[in-house]
């Protein structure tokens, strides 16, 4: 019996050596430690010869004298640069695949209030954008349900659902979430005069006094879910009485009214945009703004109430026939010149991976650089609550990072490495694999 019990107890310490040893190879196969490189930290100064260190999906270290870990895999980083990923703030990544086929597209739900909608649920891990965006280094986005775009496809309603914060990898929708739940995407109402009728493909004008009636009536729909809301959230206190009914759509919406959910407000006339933030003021709502064509025209209003906008890109057609060619490409410059907080979305999947050269044009147009960087790593992840974990380079810090050959915010540079949550995660993907194969192509003769 006692030759039994030293064998079974050899036998369970051999297995526990066995585990402790491949946890350890495990460990060290996921330290790394980029050496001589330019690291721009974003939250500091640039650090010219740099040293940057990974471990357990962790910034463990980052400075000009640190101490590599035994066992780190080593990455030259001479001529290269370090930048925390990009941030892309709006888009429809994993919700939408090819927006004219309706069996690809999961992005709105039927119905004009959809708040218990989560983009989480329906976002498709193995999309093909999701490669393509991050080759671009771009590591993380906020997928926002119902919210425009041009991968859209369907009703934007008023009450979209939630959206939800991502990682670019992951065999699985838990592998890839940030956050659950990061905002309540709402489409404000708009007072709309025209409308296409597609049938005739032209445009039909409206009578404002009916425009406005169909507006009024939105508006008035949604405060009163708000206000239901409110009753659900004490209602929801006694839960345990007999006369309680659970209402999904109403718990929902119960972090809004309390303030612990900001509303993600989709709104891009000047007039929309005032019209949200009094409301949002009035009902106690933390709020958003997305889009935010016209922001400019309420910029002192934003800026006395801290109310934070994401823009679409900034090289887009302006909205009035006689704006300047340039109105959204300045539009940064004096968004920041006035205190007003923004990131940049591209609020699609086609052309997200043109993040970082919308914030360029940005600059071209007088926003300061370090101003675009950080509308694209830092504030973004400031606006959404999620700065604890992303947007620069801290120790403690999720270790989304991008090693490249020159400025992320230019089209030439090209990402040599990336890393998300501290896995080396490779760049391949389907735009690179159709170039190279008819690049290669074998040449006819003449």
């Amino acid at each position: 019996m006692k030759r039994l019990f030293a064998q079974k107890a050899f036998f369970i310490g051999g297995l526990l050596l066995v585990a402790a040893q491949t946890a350890a190879a495990q460990s060290q196969a996921g330290a790394y430690a980029i050496t001589h490189a330019k690291i721009f930290t974003v939250s500091g100064a640039p650090i010219d010869d740099g040293t940057l260190v990974i471990r357990d999906g962790k910034i463990a270290a980052v400075g000009a004298n640190v101490e590599i870990p035994a066992g780190a895999q080593v990455i030259d980083g001479k001529g290269l640069q370090v930048y925390p990923g990009l941030f892309d703030a709006v888009t429809q990544m994993g919700l939408s695949e090819i927006s004219a086929v309706n069996a690809t597209v999961d992005s709105a739900e039927t119905g004009p209030f959809n708040p218990d909608v989560v983009a989480a649920t329906a976002i498709l891990p193995s999309s093909e954008h999701i490669p393509v965006t991050r080759a671009a280094g771009i590591t993380e986005v906020l997928a926002v349900p119902a919210s425009g775009g041009f991968d859209f496809s369907g009703s934007r309603g008023v009450i979209g659902g939630q959206a939800s914060a991502i990682h670019l990898s992951g065999w699985t929708i838990d592998e890839m979430l940030i956050k659950k739940s990061v905002a309540m995407a709402v489409n404000w109402p708009e007072i709309e005069t025209q409308t296409f009728d597609f049938t005739t493909f032209s445009r039909k004008e409206k009578p404002f006094a009916e425009a406005k009636m169909e507006y009024e009536k939105q508006l008035s729909e949604l405060t009163e879910w708000l206000e239901r809301a409110r009753h659900y959230a004490v209602a929801l206190e006694h839960e345990k009485t007999a006369d309680f009914r659970r209402d999904v759509k109403l718990e929902a919406l119960v972090p809004v009214v309390r303030g612990q959910l900001a509303m993600l407000v989709v709104a891009d006339r000047g007039r929309e945009i005032r019209n949200a933030v009094e409301f949002a003021d009035k009902q106690k709502l933390k709020i958003i703004i997305a889009g935010g064509a016209e922001a400019y025209q309420v910029k002192d209003l934003l800026r006395s109430k801290s109310v934070p906008v994401i823009l679409r890109p900034p090289l887009t057609l302006p909205t009035e026939e006689d704006d300047p060619y340039d109105r959204l490409l300045s539009q940064p410059a004096e968004l920041a010149k006035a205190g007003v907080k923004f990131a940049i979305g591209s609020f699609d999947n086609s052309f997200a991976r043109r993040l970082g050269q919308n914030a360029a044009n940005a600059v071209a147009h007088g926003l300061p650089y370090e101003e675009a960087l950080k509308a694209v790593t830092l504030y973004p992840a400031e606006i959404l609550g999620l700065a604890d974990q992303i947007g620069t380079l801290e120790v403690g810090k999720t270790a989304n990072v991008i090693v490249t050959s020159g400025d992320p915010l230019e089209v030439t540079t090209d990402v040599r490495y990336l890393f998300i949550r501290g896995r080396l995660t490779s760049t391949d993907n389907k735009h690179q694999r159709l170039y190279e194969k008819y690049v290669n192509r074998p040449k006819t003769a003449p």
